[in-house]
């Protein structure tokens, strides 16, 4: 007779700490990054959220708080080398361990080829790709000691699919992330370090709401507009990423590495 698996006697994430960049979310709502710090919590891990505004990591650490969980808040500018160690340093003092780094800031710049200054290039780039590097730099070799690690990065559809919208260095600085993270997975497969991407697609969150309204007469006319796009007829949530985090940081997704998750309702089927 064959032995069946044992099954799971705790949380997916017991003891696991999370150190979350972009763990605030931009608006009212929940978005990628709050609604993974809350989720990863709910699933047992200890959760360092990180975002350049204080308020809003602490505003996502209280919520992790008022349901039992643990969590440290952190502000730091993704742009900067320093305050990614000093992030990375607070994390070890407070829980002496790295185990998953959720790398989820990122920002759009809407406007004609002819227009897009190589300052606002290199922004994006440095804040959706160049960060992404500062962070696994960082951290990587502290999974190196440990003997294990995952990496979760925030991708978006738009770094495999080209849409509407007028944002060439979102489209760039995503696609890179995405080979990034394949590159990541390879090179330290043999550390049992593992790198995946989650690609969301048309998503109902506070970046949409801030950043990309502006395309359409006001916010509902967005939201129907997008929602049409949709195989499932609806828009994503924080939540809906969320979720596929906690599944690609858990023993769960042990195997999988180098994936860049469509977490887009079907969109991505329509591409080719």
């Amino acid at each position: 007779m064959i032995a069946l698996p044992d099954r799971p006697s705790a949380p997916k994430l017991a003891d696991r700490v999370a150190l979350v960049f972009g763990g605030g979310a931009s608006g009212p709502g929940w978005g990628n990054g709050k609604s993974a710090c809350v989720a990863y919590a709910r699933a047992g891990a200890k959760i360092v959220v990180v975002d350049r505004v204080r308020a809003a990591a602490e505003d996502t650490a209280h919520m992790i708080a008022i349901e039992g969980g643990k969590a440290i808040a952190l502000s730091a500018d993704v742009t900067k080398t320093a305050a990614i160690s000093a992030a990375v340093e607070a994390a070890v003092a407070q829980y002496g361990r790295i185990d998953i780094l959720h790398n989820n800031v990122g920002i759009t710049d809407m406007g004609a080829l002819e227009d897009i200054t190589e300052a606002r290039w290199n922004k994006v780039m440095d804040v959706n790709l160049t960060a992404v590097v500062r962070t696994c730099r960082r951290v990587i070799p502290l999974m190196q000691h440990q003997g294990k690690g995952v990496i979760v990065n925030i991708s978006s559809l738009a770094g495999a699919a080209i849409n509407r919208y007028p944002c060439y260095s979102y489209f760039a600085s995503k696609a890179g992330l995405n080979h990034l993270t394949k590159a990541l997975a390879v090179q330290y497969a043999p550390y049992n370090i593992r790198a995946n991407a989650i690609m969301p697609g048309m998503m109902d969150t506070p970046m949409v709401q801030q950043q990309i309204v502006g395309q359409y007469t006001d916010a509902e006319a967005m939201g129907r507009a997008r929602a049409a796009q949709v195989p499932m007829g609806r828009q994503g949530t924080g939540w809906d990423v969320a979720h596929a985090a906690v599944f690609l940081a858990s023993d769960d997704a042990a195997y999988i590495t180098g994936v860049c998750l469509p977490v887009d309702g079907g969109l991505s089927c329509l591409a080719g």
